[in-house]
């Protein structure tokens, strides 16, 4: 049986969580969507039967808003589905659901147990199941962590659901933003401030492990680039340069972060290695580069430069040197990404008066415009390369929204006033 977490993981992560599969019957049916399906592609309709026990409501609700915004998956009702152990799988085909889910989740003795179990209507079996035991201060990370396991099962891809999302809080009048760090829940939830915004803060970026986040900070001093950990507050400042830094990012190991630092004029690309501080110069264009991104292996860096004459985006190992073009459609392009598959790269590209979100492969070949707008920036992946988060400007300030690579939904995400700068964070689990 496929499951998109492990005992190891989820206990480190929730305090004591404990993780059983369920098995029942022996039928283990392999039914998998192709996401990358053709113009004909449907999602594959799920039916979420009511979760029994004290907990249960608050915990259907958060799996079918996760589906609702998961694109591959479409929460259908199903009427009646019965008793867990035996779902209606009739009504399940009278609602042309190709998958039931049923399960628990309860309160006793200071702990929470929830169970689910996903059933293949078309064979009647049932496809996976998993029992957790945590604290009860857990749940809405247990209602992640159990949609991340569906969407694997249903899919073969891995989650996004059991994820965070830094970003900047902006609010006040548009001559006088008060720019705060901080960071919720990939739905909205659980926002929490992480900085006061007595500075103006930019550019937040999750480290791999989920618990750093490096970003820019403009106050009395010069920008600053600092790294924050997000369960202990504590702050560092990564270094302190002469000029203007920009758009700093880490490695996947975590052991570097690149950045952009202007001097006379001109902006170069530089990686310091976080154990020494030891700085490295990448680039000595005598233009303007800035907004560097790794790729997942950590071999080469995508960036924006104007060496050409125009914002455009390039590629060069990550050690710097030569530097290859691979953007060549009409327009300006910046603020690249890498996805974490490594097979496309995001950007925005400005033109014709609007600002449009697309993707492209690493060469340059396959560009698609995802979504466009009067002003949209700043993309960042989720953690299966499936997913983009940006910010659209409009009605007054910037606010989140989502799309999937493919364009075929785009989704608004829930922050408390406007909000711009989205850095998704790996999977937690």
């Amino acid at each position: 049986m496929t499951l998109a977490l492990t005992r190891r993981n989820v206990t480190a992560l929730l305090g004591g969580l404990s993780a059983v599969p369920l098995l029942r019957g022996s039928g283990q049916a392999e039914r998998y969507i192709d996401v990358r399906g053709g113009g004909d592609f449907k999602p594959v309709n799920v039916v979420v039967a009511p979760f029994g026990g004290d907990s249960g409501a608050a915990m259907t609700s958060i799996v079918v808003n996760n589906f609702k915004r998961s694109v591959f998956i479409n929460p259908v009702e199903g009427g009646d589905m019965g008793a867990d152990s035996a779902p209606n799988m009739d009504a399940a085909r009278a609602a042309n659901a190709q998958y039931v889910v049923t399960g628990r989740s309860g309160r006793g003795e200071g702990r929470m147990k929830t169970e689910f179990r996903l059933w293949d209507v078309g064979s009647g079996a049932q496809a996976a199941g998993q029992q957790y035991v945590t604290d009860p201060n857990n749940s809405r990370r247990v209602a992640h962590i159990v949609s991340d396991a569906i969407f694997s099962k249903i899919t073969g891809e891995k989650g996004f659901f059991d994820t965070r999302v830094a970003f900047v809080d902006e609010t006040g009048p548009r001559e006088n933003r008060r720019k705060r760090l901080s960071i919720m829940d990939q739905d909205g939830a659980n926002v929490r401030h992480l900085t006061r915004g007595d500075d103006l803060v930019v550019t937040p970026r999750f480290s791999p492990n989920s618990q750093e986040l490096t970003y820019m900070a403009f106050g009395a001093e010069d920008p600053r680039v600092f790294l924050l950990n997000i369960d202990t507050g504590q702050r560092e400042v990564v270094g302190n340069f002469p000029g203007m830094t920009f758009s700093p990012r880490f490695s996947p190991d975590g052991q570097r972060v690149v950045m952009s630092l202007e001097q006379s004029g001109s902006a170069n690309l530089y990686s310091m290695d976080l154990r020494t501080r030891a700085t490295t110069r990448l680039t000595d264009s005598g233009a303007i580069d800035t907004s560097p991104s790794y790729s997942p292996d950590g071999s080469k860096i995508v960036f924006e430069s104007d060496r050409g004459g125009t914002q455009q985006i390039y590629v060069m190992g990550a050690g710097g040197g030569g530097a290859n073009r691979i953007s060549f459609g009409s327009g300006r392009y910046s603020t690249p990404v890498w996805s974490p598959k490594g097979d496309y790269i995001a950007f925005t590209r400005q033109g014709s008066g609007g600002f449009a979100i697309g993707v492209m492969k690493p060469d340059g070949s396959g560009e698609r415009i995802l979504t466009e707008g009067f002003h949209n920036e700043g993309p960042s992946w989720a953690p299966n390369g499936l997913f983009v988060m940006f910010f659209r400007n409009g009605g007054g300030g910037p606010k989140l929204h989502m799309t999937d690579i493919f364009g075929r939904g785009e989704f608004p995400v829930p922050t408390p006033g406007f909000a711009s700068d989205p850095s998704w964070s790996p999977l937690l689990g």
